[in-house]
């Protein structure tokens, strides 16, 4: 990625790009070949792909808010990426893992506010379980790109208190 400088790390916005668009191109995959709530087990008793619609936000939170929330969840949205991209464009040269961990986070915050503010919900297919018994509320490549930035995140919080360094970078 370009050095760091006057544009900060806005190279990075190109990965958050990437997780738009495979995002993007994976629901509409899964929502063009499966019909709600089918299965099609990849691992028996542990994965499958399947598709469901979620109008809340993680683990379904609101969703039966009567629709309020689909825009309070795409201002919230619209807010944090906005602030990733200032934090983007204010990192060092030195700060890669930060800027992976923010980029993904970005990427996968727009894929789901494009779903949001388009459709009314937001398009999941992951489905991880145990048994058929014990299921995950299933997600979508935008909430993967989330969390793995959000733990990056997480560890870039433990910094060697001698160097002041990320531990990852």
């Amino acid at each position: 990625m370009p050095d760091a400088g006057r544009f900060g790390r806005l190279g990075w916005l190109a990965l958050s790009l990437l997780v738009l668009v495979i995002d993007q191109v994976s629901k509409a995959h899964f929502e063009g070949s499966l019909q709600m709530f089918q299965q099609i087990v990849v691992i028996p008793d542990y994965f499958s792909w399947t598709l469901a619609y979620n109008t809340g936000a993680a683990f379904s939170f609101l969703a039966d808010g009567g629709g309020w929330q689909r825009w309070l969840f795409a201002v919230i949205a619209l807010v944090v990426s906005a602030v990733l991209v200032v934090w983007l464009k204010r990192l060092g040269r030195d700060d890669t893992w930060l800027a992976i961990a923010l980029a993904l986070v970005l990427g996968g915050a727009l894929g789901n506010l494009y779903d949001r503010i388009a459709l009314g919900h937001v398009i999941d297919f992951i489905l991880v379980h145990w048994q058929n018994r014990h299921y995950f509320p299933a997600f979508n490549f935008a909430d993967s790109a989330i969390t793995v930035g959000a733990i990056m995140l997480a560890l870039d919080m433990f910094k060697s208190k001698k160097t002041g360094e990320t531990v990852n970078d």
